[in-house]
C-alpha cells in the first residue's frame, strides 16, 4: 500500500478550488485514455465549497460530463427533500450545473424509497453490484472530529462488518441519527481516496489518523486507504498537529 500524501493549503477556499481544479483534471484523464470515472462524493462544509467551484470551473474543463457517473460514501436517512440530505446539497452546489446523465447518478435510498436504514443499505448494496464498476476512481471523504468518515463511528459495531457494501446505522452520535453507510470493504476497493479537512477542529483526529499503531476502531479514517493512492488534502489548521 503506498504511503499517504499530505497536502496542505493556506486557507479552506484555496483548499476547495485545488481539490476541484485536481478532480476535473483526474476525471478528464481517465476519460481520455477510454474509461468512465465513477466517484463517490460525501457532504459537510467543505465539500459543499468544493461542489462549489466544480459547478464554477466545470465549463472550462475537458470534462464529458455524460459520462461520469455518480455514488456517495454516505447518507443520512431522511426525506429526500430534507436539507441533512447530502445528495440534495451536492445536486444545488454541483450536479444540477453540469451535463450529467440522470441514469448515471445514484444516489443512496430516503425515507420515500425503503422502509428503514437496513432496506435502504441493502438496495444501494444491490445497486452498486449492478452499476458499479468495482472500485471509485475517486472516493472522497470528509473526516470528523472524532475521526469518523463516511458513517462509520468510532466503536460502532458497522466497523467489523465485511460481508456488505452497505450497512445502515441507527443511532448515530451526530444527528440525524438515521443513516447508511459504506462499509471498510466496500470504501478500500477505491483507486484513489482524498480526505477533505478544513479547521482547526478536525487537527486532532488528522494528527491521530496519521499516528502509528492507531487502531481504526478508535478512529475509523486510520482505516481507509486507496489501491492506488491516498491523499490527504488539509488547510493550514487543519494539519496543524502533524
Amino acid at each position: 500500500m503506498n504511503a499517504p500524501r499530505v497536502e496542505v493549503h493556506d486557507d479552506a477556499p484555496a483548499l476547495a478550488t485545488a481539490v476541484a481544479g485536481e478532480l476535473l483534471n483526474r476525471l478528464a484523464e481517465v476519460q481520455s485514455a477510454g474509461g468512465e470515472p465513477h466517484i463517490a462524493l460525501t457532504g459537510g462544509t467543505i465539500a459543499d465549497a468544493i461542489h462549489a467551484e466544480l459547478a464554477r470551473l466545470a465549463p472550462a474543463s475537458d470534462v464529458d460530463w455524460s459520462r461520469v457517473v455518480v455514488w456517495w460514501g454516505d447518507e443520512r436517512f431522511v426525506e429526500p427533500a430534507s436539507d441533512d440530505r447530502n445528495e440534495r446539497a451536492a445536486r444545488e452546489a454541483f450536479l444540477d450545473h453540469v451535463d450529467l446523465d440522470p441514469a448515471k447518478v445514484h444516489p443512496m435510498p430516503s425515507t420515500e424509497a425503503a422502509a428503514d436504514v437496513d432496506e435502504a443499505a441493502a438496495a444501494y448494496s444491490r445497486e452498486m453490484q449492478e452499476y458499479g464498476s468495482g472500485a471509485f476512481d475517486v472516493l472522497m471523504l470528509g473526516v470528523g472530529p472524532d475521526g469518523h468518515v463516511a458513517s462509520l463511528f468510532p466503536g460502532f459495531p458497522q466497523l467489523d462488518v465485511d460481508d456488505r457494501i452497505a450497512v445502515g446505522v441507527t443511532d448515530s452520535p451526530k444527528p440525524p441519527p438515521l443513516r447508511t453507510s459504506l462499509t471498510f470493504d466496500a470504501l478500500n476497493r477505491s483507486k484513489s481516496v482524498w480526505f477533505l479537512v478544513s479547521g482547526e477542529g478536525k487537527a486532532d483526529a488528522v494528527a491521530r489518523a496519521h499516528a502509528e499503531g492507531t487502531d481504526r476502531h478508535d478512529c475509523p479514517a486510520s482505516g481507509v486507504q486507496g489501491t492506488d493512492e491516498t491523499i490527504w488534502f488539509l488547510d493550514r489548521e487543519a494539519a496543524s498537529r502533524l
